[in-house]
């Protein structure tokens, strides 16, 4: 039970953009256990290999292999209670692309790591 009690949140960010993983990585790390993935797919790996649980997936929407609006997709349907924060810097309509997979937060790039945390410590509280 102690265990549970003082283990990190695990926080899986997929983006194709390493300067950007690389950041959040960095920003993140110190309150979280972060997983990384470069594209859609190998995020999916990481969540299903995962034997720990994931317990939110920070996305990018637009990525080459599988878009973030396909992972979101799959994870709401396989890990439905798994939060994700959607972030993008392309679209006409990116609120409506998140709002259509379920994302349940939308980050605009670029954003603010405060809005970053604050959308992380809502939906894993």
């Amino acid at each position: 039970m102690r265990d549970e009690m003082s283990r990190k949140h695990r926080i899986l960010i997929i983006d194709d953009n390493t300067n950007i993983v690389d950041a959040l990585k960095c920003f993140l790390a110190q309150n979280y256990e972060i997983i990384t993935a470069y594209n859609g797919v190998a995020g999916l790996k990481a969540i299903e290999q995962d034997e720990n649980g994931i317990d939110l997936v920070i996305t990018d929407l637009v990525m080459p292999e599988l878009s973030g609006v396909g992972v979101i997709s799959i994870v709401k349907k396989k890990y439905p209670g798994t939060p994700v924060i959607a972030m993008t810097g392309w679209g006409d309509h990116p609120a409506a692309l998140a709002r259509e997979a379920n994302a349940d937060r939308l980050l605009l790039k670029p954003f603010g790591l405060e809005s970053l945390e604050g959308c992380v410590t809502e939906l894993l509280s």
